[in-house]
């Protein structure tokens, strides 16, 4: 057992859960840092790989300035389906840029592929970013006898652990 204020890492149950919940959705409300202390909230498209969280924002924007200054960002995504007992998750962890061309070259197939109505990630010149959300903590929230409740995990510097294909679905593979 682990103390209060520890968090524990996350096992392949939960990572299996949480992926299934992450490919499941579009949308996300991402938190980041504004230099005057206020948070800045705003809703934004996504395409999951695992874990890891990809989304495009303007170069120009407020959102990508308060990024260079602190890539600490939060996210909350909410189910779409029926995702068994999972209906949603919160993300900590930082945003960085995408940099590297065959990176987003293979963001965009992954984008065409998943959503072929969808246009593509590709950063037109110096418009655009393609941005990172490397997960640090992530804490699915469940549905149990219709209360809702939460689980808290890390992820290590290591990242997640592999899906476990056999943990099955449900609340069991979160907690």
């Amino acid at each position: 057992m682990t103390e209060a204020n520890e968090t524990p890492p996350i096992h392949g149950g939960a990572v299996a859960a949480v992926a299934e919940l992450l490919g499941s959705a579009r949308l996300m409300a991402l938190g980041v840092n504004r230099p005057d202390g206020w948070p800045q909230v705003t809703t934004v498209g996504y395409v999951n790989d695992g874990l890891m969280l990809y989304f495009v924002i303007a170069r120009d924007s407020q959102k990508y300035a308060n990024l260079q200054a602190d890539p600490r960002v939060s996210a909350a995504i909410r189910a779409e389906g029926a995702q068994a007992d999972t209906v949603g998750v919160s993300i900590a962890g930082r945003a960085v840029e995408v940099t590297d061309p065959a990176e987003v070259e293979r963001l965009n197939r992954m984008v065409f592929e998943r959503y072929p109505e969808a246009g593509a990630f590709c950063p037109g010149g110096a418009s655009v970013a393609v941005m990172r959300l490397a997960p640090e903590i992530i804490a699915p929230v469940a549905v149990i006898d219709g209360r809702s409740r939460a689980q808290t995990y890390s992820i290590g510097a290591g990242g997640a652990p592999d899906p476990d294909p056999g943990a099955g679905r449900g609340v069991s593979a979160l907690f």
